[in-house]
């Protein structure tokens, strides 16, 4: 026993001090190391907090959305359907909306216009969110210039702004009176952009929406699951492309690794011979070798996870946000939340650990079989 715990001690010791031995050729591994740890963790952590923080928020949203559909386009919808669809078994309340899109010609940004449900905002007064007051320059006390439907301007003064917190989907919005929507927009009384709905049971959600069907057929439901879904699709989609860009650096890091471990050095292969011929079996050979292929591997493994970390946390994924975020005039300023699954990170240990450390003791293996004065000739 103690003969095993010596051996063992030699091999970790001589472990250790292997990779100190080959500073140069080391140190161009574990940089290259780093940096593929690095990009494909950054795409991991920022595209699964995106869609995290995306699902936290949309927990909040109505259960279901109802539309009126004209010849396949979003049209207003009669106040009277909401009688309607009360009357349905299972509805707990239907409530109307008024929201819509304005183009701002001064900054190329669209904005979202909603009435709050709550109705409290008076008339002339409006409320802007963080990437509005950033866009235009404006700010509590201000007015805004806003162009009706039949070209007449109207000033709307800036009462307030919601807070930054909520930047995340509140950035493009403008809250707004019921009666200066309806005359920025034309709205008639008695119509609303959709409706919302509340369910009893949500698990009765999808035999409503057929009997809204039934009811109404020239309507479209839309369940808060799916739109969930459709934003996990979205940002899958745009982390896949990343992914895929990155997967040619992954194989020319695997191709460099495999370069640099495979083709063992006339040192590397007199030091093993002279291990053999010492008394080393073959088996404390690729131990050893497996081992210093873990230090290397671990050491690039976790400095590239805290590296991505940093730079999702405190630079919001800087190299990576256009693409992941996708083209605005106003792009929201928030703080990611790290979401770190771990599922993530065991297919990235198994991307960037396992092909490194198989590079590894193959060609110490078969270097360990050949007789020890071969190897030191």
């Amino acid at each position: 026993m103690r003969r095993w715990i010596e051996r063992q001690r030699n091999i970790l010791s001589f472990t250790l001090s292997s990779p100190l031995r080959r500073k140069t050729k080391n140190i161009s591994l574990i940089s290259v190391y780093i940096l593929v740890v690095f990009f494909l963790a950054s795409v991991l952590f920022f595209t699964h907090s995106i869609r995290k923080e995306a699902s936290i928020i949309l927990e909040g949203s109505p259960e279901m959305i109802i539309q009126r559909l004209v010849a396949g386009g979003h049209e207003l919808i009669p106040a009277s359907y909401i009688d309607k669809i009360k009357r349905i078994k299972g509805v707990s309340s239907v409530k109307g909306r008024l929201w819509g899109y304005y183009y701002d010609p001064i900054t190329g940004a669209n904005y979202t216009l909603t009435v709050p449900g709550d109705g409290q905002l008076n008339t002339g007064k409006i409320t802007i969110g963080e990437g509005v007051s950033r866009t235009r320059h404006a700010f509590v006390g201000d007015t805004m210039e806003f162009r009706t439907y039949d070209g007449v301007i109207i000033d709307l003064e800036i009462e307030n702004k919601i807070p930054p917190q909520s930047e995340l989907i509140s950035s493009d919005l403008i809250l707004i009176s019921e009666y200066d929507f309806r005359r920025l927009f034309g709205t008639p009384k008695g119509y609303a952009t959709d409706l919302t709905l509340q369910a009893k049971n949500q698990r009765e959600l999808p035999a409503i929406a057929v009997k809204i069907a039934e009811l109404l057929p020239d309507t479209r439901q839309i369940l808060r699951d799916e739109i969930l879904r459709t934003y996990d699709a979205v940002f899958n989609w745009r982390g896949g492309i990343m992914i895929v860009i990155l997967l040619g650096a992954m194989l020319a890091f695997i191709i460099f690794a495999w370069d640099k471990v495979s083709g063992l050095s006339e040192e590397e292969r007199g030091e093993i011979g002279i291990l053999k011929a010492i008394g080393w079996e073959t088996s404390d050979v690729i131990l050893m070798k497996f081992w210093e292929g873990m230090v290397v591997s671990l050491s690039s493994f976790l400095i590239g996870i805290i590296f991505a970390y940093i730079h999702v946390v405190f630079t919001s994924s800087m190299l990576f946000k256009p693409v992941l975020k996708g083209w605005a005039i106003l792009y929201p300023k928030f703080q990611i939340v790290p979401f770190i699954d771990a599922s993530q990170m065991a297919a990235l240990f198994f991307l960037t650990i396992v092909p490194y450390t198989v590079a590894t003791i193959i060609p110490s293996w078969r270097a360990a079989t050949v007789d020890p004065d071969s190897l030191m000739k």
